[in-house]
């Protein structure tokens, strides 16, 4: 079984690093700009890094779902491949957000893509988990036939 979920393991916890990493930026940004807890408003520097960590940590567990239902049920290969995408996504999301609110944007509609993709993917893979166990129509052999 392991065999069949370890690189959804391993971009799973690439993922969380990635989310702890954003984190600590913020935390770093109320140091720097003197922004303690609860206050979230701030010089636009400051705005930007804890907005884009926010937005970052909203859409993590909308991937991590979809990372596991395509890994599961369509081909554990192409959803991690996918999720690295998405990660690396986030990450060029994040640091142009941290540049500039204009600089986010090639990235995020990017990772949103991604996002689709992994949808499209579970969907099939799910689908064919019905339709073959709770039919007993196998699809993969009706496509090659």
């Amino acid at each position: 079984m392991l065999d069949q979920i370890h690189w959804l393991a391993a971009v799973t916890v690439l993922g969380v690093l990635e989310q702890a990493y954003f984190f600590l930026q913020v935390i770093y940004a109320r140091r720097l700009f003197g922004i303690s807890p609860p206050k979230i408003s701030g010089p636009p520097e400051f705005e930007r890094i804890f907005r884009a960590q926010v937005n970052s940590s909203e859409y993590f567990p909308i991937f991590l779902a979809l990372l596991w239902q395509a890994g599961l049920f369509f081909h554990q290969g192409l959803a991690a491949t996918l999720g690295l995408l998405y990660l690396c996504a986030r990450y060029c999301y994040f640091m142009g957000y941290k540049a500039s609110s204009s600089e986010r944007l090639a990235s995020m509609y990017f990772s949103a893509g991604v996002l689709w993709i992994l949808i499209a993917v579970s969907a099939l893979g799910i689908l064919h988990f019905f339709l073959s166990h709770y039919v007993g129509l196998n699809t993969l052999q009706l496509l090659t036939a």
